[in-house]
């Protein structure tokens, strides 16, 4: 390993505390002066060689390691600034930009995207359609002549007034089911049609959130990310990694509230004691800890799966709702412990609190669809356990080397995705089944298979292809 990441990681939490925290007041203002703050503060940054660490190097990025740069999010999320301070924001979308932009975006953005001398967005939310059920989206794209012609309103599209364009979700196949109805298409923010309704405040936060018309915005064909229908497998591969670094922030948030939890019980006294001897406080120390290591060790794992070329959907879909969840619940007892002071602006938990609000909002959706996920994946190891019983009990028909080689046949057999496997019957075949494992390969008479179906009526496998 050429650099060693711990302490890269430290270097950055080091540059977070020291260059960020004292002026993270001055940059909630979103003023002149806190623009040429945050340019310094970028410029540091890149000077100091901690600039879009994960980034890949091929379009001007540090190249850090996915696993690697999943811990250096930890420390960036500390500070809600350090994710533009540290050109962490553009992360996920020019990765998009670089995998599924035609040649001349890729040239236009790419390079100014990565030195953070431009914005992205990315519109996706609409006021009008439930966001857990993002098939309902009405946003439309119709092609005609060789330029797209887009209708619909999105909000919650964050920076799209400093943005310098937002990758919008829109329907294009307007006959097709589901998710592959979906484009995702470039639209440069000064295009006429291209109109910033309002900014929507959070909780009163001005977080740069905001709710855009589309009306009749025409942009060329070339302007489609990756091809027709494909807009929501785009998305998944800027979602799935980006999740992971948005939990790993989260935790981030988490620690330094614990941490001026921590502090504030040992510089406070009620009553004659400290508050490190108060039973109620000490509780709080110890949910908070369970709860922000084992939102860590989730994250790893999912994010270890991510890192082997696993999707990982049922891992990342819990860390968001355990993440989101234990967020809201460390700052809320840091709060409490900070009493009246807590509620202020004199501490950055008040500010932390809101924006960990937002959070357990999107949670129901989630929880739906994992919910559905874990449904699935517990009837695959049941149809496995059931299809090994029925085999075991007509081993008169196979010859079987190892049970091992059984397991791993039968778990080809339900990768081939039949909607159901049926039970061998009672009566006899004349056929019999040499299964083994050769070479990795599950093999059926020395010939490798392919796919398999259980006949029911003959009491027997049929391989449908084999080489």
């Amino acid at each position: 390993m050429k650099n060693d990441w711990t302490k890269i990681r430290s270097k950055v939490k080091s540059f977070i505390e020291e260059e960020i925290y004292p002026v993270e007041d001055i940059l909630a203002n979103n003023s002149k002066e806190s623009q040429k703050i945050l340019k310094s503060i970028t410029q540091m940054a890149k000077d100091e060689n901690i600039w879009a660490l994960g980034h890949p190097k091929d379009i001007g990025g540090g190249g850090m390691p996915f696993m690697e740069y999943v811990y250096v999010n930890e420390v960036i999320g500390r500070s809600a600034y350090a994710n533009v301070g540290l050109g962490t924001v553009s992360l996920q979308d020019s990765i998009m930009l670089r995998e599924f932009a035609s040649d001349n975006w890729r040239e236009k953005y790419l390079e100014p995207l990565i030195k953070g001398e431009i914005f992205p967005s990315f519109g996706m939310t609409e006021p009008d359609v439930a966001s857990s059920d993002p098939t309902q989206l009405k946003t439309t794209a119709v092609l005609e002549n060789g330029v797209w012609r887009i209708n619909g309103r999105k909000w919650f599209t964050t920076g799209a007034s400093r943005a310098a364009y937002t990758t919008v979700m829109c329907k294009t196949e307007l006959d097709a089911p589901g998710h592959g109805a979906f484009s995702m298409i470039i639209v440069p923010t000064d295009n006429p049609g291209y109109k910033i309704i309002r900014e929507t405040p959070v909780l009163g936060i001005n977080g740069g959130h905001y709710e855009v018309e589309y009306d009749n915005v025409e942009v060329p064909e070339e302007n489609l990310l990756g091809p027709r229908g494909h807009g929501f497998l785009i998305a998944q591969k800027r979602l799935g990694p980006g999740r992971i670094f948005h939990c790993m922030r989260w935790l981030g948030q988490a620690q330094r509230a614990f941490d001026l939890l921590c502090s504030r019980m040992h510089e406070r006294e009620t009553f004659g004691t400290s508050l490190t001897q108060k039973q109620l406080l000490q509780k709080f120390v110890f949910d908070s800890a369970c709860e922000i290591q084992s939102s860590r060790q989730l994250t790893l794992d999912a994010a270890k799966r991510i890192d082997q070329g696993d999707d990982a959907r049922i891992e990342i879909g819990l860390i968001k709702v355990l993440g989101a969840q234990m967020l809201h619940n460390v700052i809320d007892r840091a709060i409490q412990v900070h009493g009246a002071k807590g509620l202020t602006d004199d501490t950055p938990l008040s500010l932390m609190y809101r924006h960990a609000r937002e959070r357990p909002g999107f949670m129901m959706g989630q929880m739906r669809s994992i919910f559905s996920l874990l449904l699935k994946e517990f009837s695959r190891i049941t149809k496995i356990m059931d299809l090994v019983g029925i085999l075991e009990r007509e081993m008169l028909h196979f010859k079987i080397n190892k049970m091992a080689d059984l397991q791993k046949f039968v778990e080809s057999l339900l990768e081939a995705e039949f909607e159901e496997f049926y039970p061998l019957s009672g009566g006899a075949s004349a056929d019999i089944y040499n299964i083994t494992l050769k070479n990795g390969k599950v093999m059926i008479n020395n010939a490798t298979v392919i796919s398999a179906d259980i006949d029911a009526d003959n009491g027997v496998i049929h391989v449908i292809d084999e080489v």
